[in-house]
């Protein structure tokens, strides 16, 4: 098992995402429990490309203080939505036969989205921690009613085990044995 901590960068990671707090608190928890039981984490960071507010050499691009990479942690940056478009994740994850990927980060109904999905199509079991996703409010729906769209309909049973937090943990612990 891989964590996989998707576009938590410094630009869009703060308290106008859905359940923040509630958010932040369980990405914090599964990196340092990940990172205790020799679960790989690696980072995804998300370039709009020259001129847009998210852009590689700014520092809203940057990762987020709070979920910070240790320097061996891997990170693969991506022009597209989904974390596995020409960024090297796919082949990486192939080369040390992973199998299933715990997914966290930014934003729900895009990134996290196309990642989960495609993670599927890949055929790694996906596994999508409670509050560990978040997004903003949209033109068409708000950022709670987008969260459990995809977390209770989407993905649950269908693209992703979407568990609880204590599953995630035990999860992680389960692997050292």
């Amino acid at each position: 098992m891989v964590l996989l901590v998707v576009d938590t960068q410094k630009l869009i990671t703060n308290d106008k995402l859905y359940m923040f707090d509630r958010f932040e608190e369980n990405v914090i928890k599964l990196i340092k429990a990940a990172r205790e039981n020799f679960v790989e984490v690696m980072f995804v960071r998300h370039d709009d490309g020259v001129g847009e507010a998210l852009t590689k050499g700014t520092e809203g691009f940057e990762i987020y203080g709070g979920f910070k990479p240790l320097c061996s942690e891997k990170i693969f940056d991506k022009t597209a939505n989904s974390a596995f478009y020409q960024t090297g994740l796919l082949e990486y994850l192939k080369s040390i036969e992973c199998k299933d990927i715990m997914v966290v980060g930014l934003q729900t109904d895009y990134c996290i989205d196309a990642t989960v999905k495609c993670g599927f199509e890949h055929s790694f079991k996906m596994i999508v921690p409670e509050y560990c996703n978040s997004t903003f409010d949209n033109d068409f729906m708000s950022a709670e009613k987008s969260y459990k769209y995809y977390n209770e309909f989407i993905w649950k049973d269908r693209y992703a085990d979407c568990v609880s937090i204590e599953t995630a943990l035990e999860m992680m612990k389960v692997r050292m044995k």
